[in-house]
């Protein structure tokens, strides 16, 4: 329940006013329906930080079954980024680049999106790195407890809008 709370101002800030369905809550993550759109995503908060944060860090993977746009993977930074200077991302030892800009950053590409969101289910957590704007490195780390199922649980919160 705590981790509910923490995550709707988050919602409040990643989306626009729209009618959301919860599709449930897994661990540290969760699951919503936007249907106006209609897309589904899977949403979890950074774990608290030091430091001045610029905006609520936050992971998600959403799809959009219209645009036949599936798994895609994004992450709202803690702070702006120094935009000469990679974000990297790791998982379970395994790193990827990632496209960025502003204060988000995502995989470059689809088959990305599926390395990322493949290793998501089977670790227990992972670490965004980068430099702000300030030429400072910073990290934002995420538990992945119900990642999978809230993927899960995503994918299927949209099935029927093709």
């Amino acid at each position: 329940m705590k981790r509910l709370l923490l995550l709707l101002p988050v919602l409040a800030m990643a989306t626009p006013a729209l009618a959301r369905d919860s599709l449930g809550m897994f661990g540290a993550w969760g699951a919503f329906r936007d249907a106006a759109v209609p897309r589904c995503y899977a949403i979890a908060m950074a774990e608290p930080g030091r430091g001045t944060r610029a905006f609520t860090p936050y992971a998600d993977v959403g799809s959009w079954p219209k645009r036949g746009m599936r798994g895609q993977f994004h992450i709202r930074l803690s702070r702006h980024l120094d935009p000469n200077r990679p974000v990297v991302l790791s998982i379970k030892g395994e790193k990827w680049r990632l496209a960025a800009g502003g204060g988000d950053a995502w995989a470059p590409s689809p088959r990305e999106d599926a390395a990322i969101t493949a290793a998501m289910r089977s670790a227990s957590g992972m670490v965004v790195s980068a430099h702000g704007a300030d030429g400072r490195v910073f990290s934002d780390s995420y538990v992945l407890d119900g990642a999978a199922t809230a993927m899960d649980a995503a994918l299927l919160g949209c099935a029927g809008d093709r």
